[in-house]
């Protein structure tokens, strides 16, 4: 399927002014909204390369950054997870707004930290359709995650030992419908041969069900 090209956005909040990129395929049931990890951008290679799988299934897919460049300069902020997510549910408000007569389905995909914004995102924010997280600290949003209703994936590295047990315990918590991938001997940043494309497919996969 055709992808359209990829469109700088500004995403204005009463603290600030976001930059964003996003892509939307004619006819998209659903768009994908990225939260990157702490110290990353939407210019994160690993996100950007997900958002293109994404994109040839068919959906559409927004990348923003979490923070402005004022803010990413203290590094606490990178780590104020209230923050995160506070500005995850205003894109994601944003983008309802500008796609109101397509009317999409949203998913949520969060790396590291940010998989902690979507968690917690999707029980703030009505009708989210899926969420994935890739390498999540997952354990930033344990007090939220039983109130998760959206289908939720989880992909973490077999060697990224310490946030496997974590996320290992989130699964237990979550009362949806989930599942939790293992990238066999990959670690955080997924960089073997083969396993950043494994994770890009088990995700286009999991939203192109969910957000039919």
């Amino acid at each position: 399927m055709p992808q359209r090209s990829e469109s700088h956005v500004e995403i204005e909040l009463d603290d600030g002014t976001l930059d964003g990129k996003i892509a939307v395929p004619e006819d998209a049931p659903g768009i994908v909204v990225f939260a990157h990890g702490s110290g990353s951008s939407r210019h994160s290679p690993r996100n950007n390369y997900a958002a293109e799988v994404i994109r040839s299934r068919g959906l559409g897919t927004l990348l923003f950054d979490l923070l402005t460049e004022t803010e990413d300069r203290l590094r606490a902020n990178r780590f104020d997870i209230p923050l995160l997510t506070t500005r995850l549910v205003s894109a994601t408000d944003w983008l309802r707004k500008r796609e109101a007569e397509r009317d999409p389905r949203i998913g949520l995909f969060g790396s590291s930290t940010g998989a902690a914004a979507a968690l917690r995102a999707a029980t703030q924010v009505d009708d989210i359709s899926a969420v994935v997280s890739r390498g999540g600290r997952v354990d930033m949003a344990s007090e939220v995650v039983d109130s998760v209703s959206a289908p939720t994936l989880l992909i973490v590295g077999g060697a990224d030992t310490q946030v496997l047990e974590l996320n290992r315990a989130t699964y237990d918590k979550l009362d949806c419908r989930k599942e939790l991938h293992v990238v066999e001997k990959a670690g955080h940043l997924f960089e073997g041969e083969g396993e950043l494309e494994e994770v890009a497919e088990v995700a286009a996969n999991w939203f192109a069900t969910e957000l039919q």
